[in-house]
């Protein structure tokens, strides 16, 4: 399963939102967010590994301002959700609790099946969950496909691992993603950083997401990666590849494998951004979504 570096991008305040909580089928509680009303048609967005729902801010507020209803997740052990006391996190878990969020979020009122926006480790599940439940009425996979390149993503945990004794303060984890992501203009500030970083006990601030999460999911992703395609292969509802022209996770070589899997997929690739697509354009990447989405609104699917 592929990691992602912390992604925030603040959201306008005019759309409605309120922030509950899901009780997965292992009794864990997953916090989620729905941007819209509960009437409208459905979008689920699942975020990477290492991530939290507030990498989706802008981008839900976008389209709830479209009328859609969009709900964003903390995968558990991942920002406001809870995590396993014993550490045992297992990929059939995620795929459990995504299947249960779609259920949700296609319960009364609601008007359809989600639309699932996934990026990286949330496309994958995407992937998983449809193969295996149909619950989605399409979807969006973002920079991701199942087979990915090794050296992106050992570069990725490479940064995940770096920092195992937290920061001195959110300025030192400022400097870091600057250092990482040195394409980024704007520098993320300590406001912005707060929902990223947790406190320890000695007063240094740590990623929010549980770390034995890069030994117990990160470390064995590629095991499932002849599954994913099997999964890809099963896919018959409406998807949506958007690659960053500037990825190392994706490339030429596994975007035409993922299409020859999918053959009805369609493929939008994002000028100036690298795998982080979402925080390295924001706008292309909304438009993007907005494009493929409204006519199936427009044709009575969602």
């Amino acid at each position: 399963m592929v990691g992602l570096a912390p992604s925030l991008v603040p959201a306008p305040a005019a759309v409605c939102r309120d922030v509950a909580t899901f009780r997965a089928g292992d009794g864990l509680a997953l916090a989620f967010e729905r941007f819209g009303a509960p009437a409208a048609a459905p979008v689920l967005f699942a975020h990477g590994f290492g991530q939290t729902r507030h990498a989706w801010s802008s981008a839900a507020s976008g389209l709830a301002g479209d009328g859609w209803c969009c709900l964003t997740a903390d995968a558990r052990g991942h920002g406001d959700s809870g995590w396993r006391d014993d550490g045992a996190y297992e990929f059939g878990q995620f795929i459990d609790d995504l299947a249960g969020l779609a259920r949700l979020s296609s319960e009364p009122p609601a008007p359809a099946k989600p639309v699932l926006v996934g990026a990286s480790m949330g496309g994958l599940l995407g992937l998983a969950v449809q193969a295996a439940h149909d619950v989605f009425q399409a979807l969006v996979l973002v920079d991701i496909t199942p087979r990915w390149e090794s050296a992106g993503v050992e570069r990725i945990i490479a940064f995940m691992r770096a920092y195992p004794d937290g920061f001195a303060s959110a300025e030192e984890a400022a400097d870091a993603i600057a250092h990482y992501l040195p394409q980024r203009r704007d520098r993320k500030s300590p406001a912005r950083l707060r929902s990223l970083l947790v406190p320890l006990a000695n007063g240094r601030l740590r990623w929010h997401w549980d770390p034995r999460l890069l030994e117990r999911i990160a470390a064995g992703s590629e095991n499932q990666q002849q599954a994913l395609l099997d999964a890809a292969k099963q896919i018959r509802v409406p998807t949506l590849l958007i690659s960053g022209a500037q990825s190392d996770v994706v490339s030429t070589e596994t975007i035409d494998e993922f299409l020859s899997c999918v053959p009805h997929a369609r493929h939008v690739r994002v000028a100036q951004a690298t795998h982080m697509i979402v925080g390295d354009r924001n706008d292309a990447f909304v438009a993007a979504v907005r494009d493929f989405i409204e006519p199936l609104r427009a044709n009575g699917n969602a």
